[in-house]
């Protein structure tokens, strides 16, 4: 096997490796990964220069530019990009302290921005299915579906609606007053079916007696034990919905919150109204839900009119 030269692009790269194993006690899988992210760099380098292999203290933040720019160009994916890059930093940083540049010629260049993914939403319908899903016909299940339509209606999270007393509640109103976020508090209005639900589970509810009479401050929402429901009791028993209904099994209490929103701007709802009723800070939060209303009317504009495709 022939050797490489030491002050080769693969001679440095061999060092660098080295160093990795020996001095930061990297695992195989960590060194195999940094291996072929700067053989590819090199190959890259190695095809631009005629066949010659480059000299590592030669590089520009130009030359790696261009690297990256030919991983966009080629489809790769943005995380696949980003770890290149951080490779290279490593690598240029190693190079720093070995001395053979004095600068870090891939510290200038930019990870790709990760796009977005659009929030899951249920359609009405599926929302209607899932709401009706849980018995009317006992106690627990008047507590779920009101745990449903509050969700719901009111655009909570699970935290926020396992928050609320009974001091929140002025059904009379319709409003509840509920504590989001860095202890923001809002008001937030729920419609007839939530109301409804509310008022029948709380015809029912049993409270665990403290100090042998009712809490102070009651939950609103409790288990068999009539102490207060927790986050993850209300994500296992969407689940169970979830499983009866035979909707999609993404759905999580959070996917309440999006339809809410979805929905509200699907029918004319301006974004600021969304903003407050969400409790977002920033309108930049919120602005995502107009992706997913825009996208909504893309696919029933292809699926619908004779000449969209």
């Amino acid at each position: 096997m022939a050797t490489v030269a030491d002050n080769s692009l693969a001679g440095a790269v061999t060092r660098f490796l080295r160093y990795l194993r020996v001095e930061r006690n990297a695992s195989p899988l960590t060194i195999k990964s940094y291996r072929e992210d700067l053989t590819t760099l090199g190959e890259y380098l190695r095809d631009r220069q005629g066949g010659q292999d480059p000299l590592p203290e030669e590089l520009t933040t130009l030359d790696l530019r261009g690297y990256a720019s030919a991983m966009h160009t080629a489809g790769y994916a943005k995380t696949t990009i980003a770890r290149r890059l951080a490779s290279m930093r490593s690598f240029f940083k190693f190079g720093q302290r070995e001395g053979w540049t004095k600068s870090n010629p891939a510290k200038p260049l930019r990870n790709p921005r990760k796009g977005r993914s659009l929030p899951h939403f249920l359609s009405s319908d599926e929302l209607g299915k899932l709401l009706e899903a849980p018995p009317a016909t006992d106690p627990m299940g008047l507590r779920d579906r009101a745990i449903l339509e509050t969700l719901y209606s009111a655009g909570l999270r699970v935290s926020e609606l396992v928050g609320l007393s009974d001091t929140d509640l002025d059904l009379p109103a319709s409003v509840l007053r509920v504590r989001g976020k860095g202890r923001r508090e809002r008001m937030a209005p729920v419609g007839s079916f939530a109301s409804t639900a509310l008022k029948e589970w709380l015809a029912v509810r049993k409270l665990a007696p403290v100090g042998g009479g009712k809490p102070v401050v009651a939950p609103v929402f409790v288990n068999r034990f009539g102490k207060r429901l927790t986050t993850r009791s209300v994500g296992r028993l969407l689940e169970k919905y979830l499983k009866i209904t035979g909707l999609d099994s993404r759905t999580t209490p959070h996917t309440l919150r999006h339809s809410f929103a979805t929905h509200l701007l699907d029918r004319g709802a301006d974004i600021r109204s969304v903003q407050e009723l969400l409790g977002h800070k920033s309108l930049v939060t919120t602005q995502i839900y107009t992706h997913v209303s825009t996208a909504a009317l893309r696919t029933a504009y292809e699926k619908a009119h004779p000449r969209a495709k």
